[in-house]
């Protein structure tokens, strides 16, 4: 995981607002998301089973996550690289996969050793601020 610096940190917003708008440009409300804090998600590269992804964490500061008109205020975004295993599995779950009853499998390594550091901060930085941070008035 690699955290960095940015201006949308402590910006508050609404959440059905800016979700509305950020999806257009591939963002989707992170899997770990709960009634009082979620995150924006997006992949910013993805090669054989290997994904890096730019993770714009929050916390609920007024109503719940998931209704429109809940607030939002941004903490430490930070860029994530996800191991997946793209052949099929050979266990209890693995019929469930081929058929596609079962549609993910976990990452292999949720939190993977990211080469390049800097490449990866610097595109995390530019992504948000070109495409997050102008629906901020």
């Amino acid at each position: 995981m690699l955290q960095f610096e940015s201006n949308i940190v402590g910006k508050q917003i609404g959440f059905g607002y800016l979700r509305d708008h950020i999806e257009r440009h591939g963002f989707t409300i992170g899997g770990n998301w709960d009634y009082d804090k979620g995150s924006f998600d997006t992949v910013l590269w993805r090669e054989a089973g290997e994904t890096i992804y730019l993770r714009v964490p929050f916390i609920v500061t007024e109503g719940e996550l998931d209704f429109y008109d809940a607030q939002i205020r941004f903490q430490t975004p930070f860029v994530i690289k996800h191991v997946t295993n793209v052949g099929l599995d050979y266990d209890e779950g693995s019929l469930l996969d081929a058929t596609g009853a079962s549609q993910f499998q976990a990452p292999l390594d949720k939190d993977a050793q990211i080469h390049n550091k800097s490449k990866w901060i610097h595109a995390g930085e530019k992504v948000v601020e070109e495409k997050v941070l102008p629906f901020f008035h």
